[in-house]
């Protein structure tokens, strides 16, 4: 019996998620298996995550590991928006389009303000206008502010942006939350240090993102204010997400920012997104719909090139902005060939 020919499956450029752990921290996983260690962050690698992220934020900070972006995002929103309280957001967030209810679920009720914004990201004017209620026992409360960096449409917010919105948000006496799944990207974009993109620009609390750029599953939520960190043991406990063998998703953690791991990833994911970004800036039909400032490329495609792409076994997400924008995203461990034949079986759409 003849064997029939399936079409090759390219998930290139589908997400950032399809790329696999770098090497350097599956070497870390691997070495943390070596003998027994104390279990529920306990043990040597997740204590001394505190030191080296306060390192690089050149603050003292302190660090709980997840093995979920979804998961930091919640419990990270939970300690700082009672069950009675709004949390302000873009309308095309993570949170809002993308967690299932989980900030809502975690928070015992927060409601989620969302907002127009400008090109995916929330303004400071917007958000001083939508901070109503507060004090009105009717309404539901102002208790944060969450942005994403990078943003909804691929771009990056500049430092002047965050530090405007943070000044709207403390001035209400809000708490300002980054959902930070590209964090890195966006840090080699701005090129600026972690404290310039975080606390010294207003943030609270961080989502500090590493599945998407090199990770197996590892994030972090970032306290930049003790305060702040109340029940978050507990919440997590009850939540499911303190790990017996926390270990595992520090000890990926501590790979990824030792020996500038992250940024040297973030930097080539950029670089490869950018080279795809002008690669199909050359057809007359595909347009950008934002400009390409990290590793997400968001552009209008005519149809007979997105059905001769999947015709090609690549998976063609046009789900964003409503069906209005393809988005490809270059990886970690994208290759400059990647792109190329990405380009080249592009060039001969008909």
């Amino acid at each position: 019996m003849a064997k029939i020919k399936t079409k090759r499956e390219r998930v290139k450029f589908a997400s950032d998620n399809v790329a696999g752990a770098c090497p350097e921290v599956l070497d870390a996983i691997i070495k943390a298996n070596e003998g027994d260690s104390t279990p529920y962050g306990n043990d040597q690698i997740s204590t001394e995550l505190q030191d080296k992220f306060s390192q690089i934020f050149e603050k003292e900070v302190i660090v709980f590991p997840t093995a979920s972006g979804t998961a930091a995002n919640a419990l990270a929103l939970s300690t700082m928006t009672p069950s009675f309280g709004n949390i302000y957001c873009h309308k095309m967030s993570h949170i809002n389009t993308d967690e299932c209810g989980a900030p809502e679920f975690y928070t015992g009720g927060g409601k989620l303000v969302t907002l127009q914004g400008v090109k995916g990201k929330i303004t400071a004017e917007e958000l001083d206008e939508a901070i109503t209620g507060k004090g009105i026992v009717h309404h539901t409360q102002p208790s944060s502010v969450s942005i994403t960096q990078v943003c909804e449409t691929g771009e990056v917010y500049q430092l002047d942006e965050i530090k405007k919105i943070s000044d709207v948000a403390h001035n209400h006496n809000l708490n300002m939350h980054m959902d930070g799944a590209r964090f890195a990207n966006a840090l080699v974009s701005l090129d600026v240090t972690p404290a310039e993109m975080t606390w010294k620009s207003g943030i609270d609390v961080l989502s500090f993102g590493a599945t998407k750029n090199g990770c197996l599953a590892a994030e972090a939520i970032i306290f930049f204010k003790k305060d702040l960190v109340g029940n978050v043991t507990f919440l997590m406990k009850r939540a499911g997400h303190l790990l017996s063998k926390m270990r595992f998703v520090s000890a990926q953690l501590d790979a990824y920012i030792t020996n500038d791991v992250w940024i040297k990833n973030a930097r080539h994911a950029n670089k490869m997104g950018k080279k795809l970004s002008d690669g199909l800036i050359s057809h007359p039909d595909i347009n950008l719909s934002f400009p390409t400032e990290a590793n997400e490329v968001f552009a209008t495609f005519p149809r007979n090139k997105i059905e001769h792409l999947n015709s090609e076994g690549y998976t063609i997400n046009e789900d964003e902005w409503d069906g209005k924008a393809v988005r490809l995203v270059a990886a970690w461990n994208t290759k400059d060939n990647d792109v190329d034949e990405f380009l080249n079986i592009l060039n001969k759409t008909n």
